[in-house]
């Protein structure tokens, strides 16, 4: 038996230990493996170091595999006949079912296009664009990259209108995977860094005259079939990857209008996908080759990405949403995945259906669902499994939510943002599902956290570290969170084996995020008593959205602030919300003009109380909004109009005129509510 054999089976015996209750929960949630320090010499306070009971002893060894490349390749072998890859094709104007490339038709599809790579004159460490909605090709394209250590480097426009522009000469791109509904966006005179592309491959083809435009700017523009056949006809030898080696750069929102680049190594992106196949394989139901999986999260973004690494991994299958998020539910309906992901603006959507539903029922059975779920919710609450609570309440309540999603679903996972508490409740009880969260960034391979499957003490929290994780809490004296107080509460602070290798071409901001091995998240944890983490602010100005959009609001307050009817504003918005709203100090002189223009008169405290007002406000700000090109999710959906600046108002400002934002929060709740209640038609 060799060395890697032997740890190997020394883990194993580690892993028999972690003994679960009947309630599928451990007798401790987490193990601590440092203890915490008080700050000293101007450094902060830490707390305790905390891993996953898996780790306690050390991170698990490495066994068959350490780059992604072994991922895929590995599960070929294991299951060649297996459906990896589906999607829906339009016949006579209507979706047909989904069609499916076993593992093996997808490994010659990989070969042919990476040969097709080489043969044009990418060479390992060469980074290929890829650019396009969710679908097969996205993951030849990736896995192409795998197999001859070419870096694979996302592209999308939801960055922003100049992202694509910029990551394309930052990241240094000469090849790029299209969508045939993408090209637009490359030929654009706004897009100057695609004049550096060698060669454009479409996901399907061009028309004749985009091919023709490619041409004319010096480009080698070819269909997918065009593409395969150039591999086929010159096939290359595969050239691997080193653990150590790059794997992808996936931008992400930056706090000044760039992106940033956040270089994944493949032993990272590996480890990640190890971490959670030893994670669930605890648990009574496991993860198996029949799971199918629905992509639509954008696969641009860590979280779809590693989770369709993961189903790669078990050799199940994935697949891909036709391309209408609107028509979301069709797909559920035909493709009947067993497992579901989403960020939370999708459960919010999907409580609201639901929700709508019961409204519409007689008063009697509205009084028989309320009735089922407060049973099933208190069996849960004693620890009973989901399933083993109420299968009554199942059969007669709950199980039209869980034909909502398709039927079949067995685990359902929210990431990308906090969960409302309702809204994790409700899809625990009614779903039919094991249900959890958890938490990371793109700088964690999207899993720092995670959370224990149908165990309700993990309510409300993101779960423990994951397996290749440590993670501990640091102090924030400036915003009054301390990791050695009760409760413990801090930035969140994580290092271990999935943790990115730094921002590319960034070696500043590298240094400012990782300090002694621990990367500063910007997240403010809380420790429950349950061992869960809870997140409940954030260090900078930066949150997201409901859907899992990234917003900086300092940078947004200072585009706004060019309006010349604005005198100050402050945004806001939090992650159980989907849009934001603004307090806005109109500019007195400028109101006075625009009232006299417009017929109206009174104080400057009575303009500002004005509708009319409001609407010119909400349309000057949609304006600028347009002429900076900001994204759709950072434009100003409500105002609200305060004659008083905030300066004179009492603890709205520091005395360096800095908005303390907790105490803006407090102090406009009520209109806050109020405005949110009339974007939602109601619904706060």
């Amino acid at each position: 038996m060799g060395p890697q054999s032997r740890r190997m089976k020394a883990f194993s015996a580690e892993v028999k230990k972690v003994k679960l209750g009947q309630d599928g929960l451990p007798s401790v949630l987490a193990a601590q493996v440092e203890n915490g320090r008080e700050g000293r010499y101007g450094m902060p306070s830490v707390g305790p170091v905390y891993r996953n009971l898996l780790s306690k002893n050390g991170f698990p060894p490495d066994y068959d595999m350490s780059n992604t490349w072994d991922i895929f390749r590995n599960s070929v072998e294991k299951y060649p006949g297996n459906n990896m890859l589906g999607w829906r094709e339009f016949k006579n104007g209507k979706l047909g079912p989904y069609v499916w490339k076993t593992y093996k038709e997808v490994y010659e599809e990989v070969f042919n296009i990476g040969s097709a790579l080489r043969t044009s004159g990418a060479e390992p460490g060469s980074r290929i664009g890829i650019y396009g909605s969710n679908c097969p090709q996205w993951i030849v394209a990736m896995e192409a990259c795998n197999a001859h250590s070419l870096i694979c480097v996302p592209l999308y426009d939801t960055l922003g209108p100049g992202a694509v522009n910029f990551i394309i000469e930052h990241a240094e791109i000469d090849f790029v995977f299209v969508q045939d509904k993408k090209v637009k966006e490359l030929l654009s005179p706004d897009c100057k860094s695609a004049q550096r592309l060698k060669s454009i491959i479409c996901f399907s083809s061009f028309t004749s005259e985009v091919k023709d435009d490619l041409v004319n700017t010096g480009k080698k523009p070819y269909s997918w079939n065009e593409f395969l056949q150039m591999g086929k006809e010159n096939p290359v030898e595969l050239t691997p990857p080193q653990p150590f080696s790059i794997c992808t750069i996936m931008y992400t929102s930056g706090t000044s209008g760039d992106p940033k680049g956040v270089i994944l190594t493949h032993e990272s992106i590996a480890a990640n996908v190890k971490g959670v196949d030893l994670f669930l394989e605890q648990f009574e139901d496991k993860m198996t080759v029949n799971d199918v999986y629905l992509s639509f999260l954008p696969l641009a973004h860590i979280l779809d990405r590693m989770i369709e690494e993961y189903f790669f991994h078990r050799g199940a299958s994935v697949g891909y949403y036709h391309g209408d998020i609107n028509a979301l539910k069709d797909d559920l309906m035909e493709l009947k995945p067993t497992f579901f992901a989403g960020v939370p603006r999708v459960f919010e959507r999907v409580r609201e259906g639901a929700m709508k539903t019961i409204e519409e029922l007689s008063p009697v059975k509205r009084k028989i669902f309320d009735i089922l779920y407060k049973y099933k919710l208190a069996w849960m609450s004693l620890g009973y499994k989901q399933k083993n609570a109420s299968p009554l309440a199942d059969l007669l309540a709950f199980r039209k939510v869980k034909a909502g999603l398709g039927g079949r679903v067995r685990l359902i996972i929210s990431g990308g943002a906090p969960l409302n508490s309702e809204v994790e409740e409700f899809l625990r009880v009614t779903s039919c599902a094991f249900f959890t969260q958890g938490y990371g960034l793109t700088e964690t391979c999207g899993l720092a956290t995670i959370g224990f499957p149908d165990v309700m003490p993990m309510f409300g929290s993101v779960g423990i570290p994951s397996v290749y994780c440590d993670l501990r809490l640091e102090e924030v004296p400036e915003m009054g969170y301390n990791p050695l107080g009760n409760p413990p509460r801090g930035e969140i602070c994580v290092r271990g084996k999935t943790i990115f290798s730094g921002y590319y071409k960034n070696p500043e901001l590298t240094r400012e995020s990782i300090r002694d091995g621990w990367f500063h998240t910007g997240d403010i944890g809380e420790l429950l008593s349950s061992g869960g983490l809870k997140i409940i602010d954030r260090k900078k100005n930066i949150f997201k959205l409901s859907q899992g959009e990234y917003v900086a609001v300092e940078y947004l307050e200072k585009v706004y602030a060019f309006a010349p009817i604005v005198a100050d504003i402050w945004v806001y918005g939090n992650s159980y919300k989907s849009m934001l709203v603004a307090v806005v100090i109109p500019h007195e002189d400028n109101t006075r003009k625009w009232a006299e223009l417009n017929g109206q008169k009174g104080s400057f405290s009575e303009l500002c109380s004005l509708d009319h007002l409001r609407n010119y406000v909400l349309l000057e700000l949609k304006s600028v909004a347009e002429k900076n090109k900001l994204r759709g999710f950072e434009h100003i959906k409500g105002v609200i109009l305060d004659s008083v600046p905030f300066e004179l108002q009492k603890d709205l400002m520091t005395p360096t005129l800095k908005k303390i934002r907790d105490k803006l929060v407090k102090h406009y709740q009520v209109e806050i509510d109020k405005i949110y209640q009339s974007l939602t038609g109601g619904k706060c």
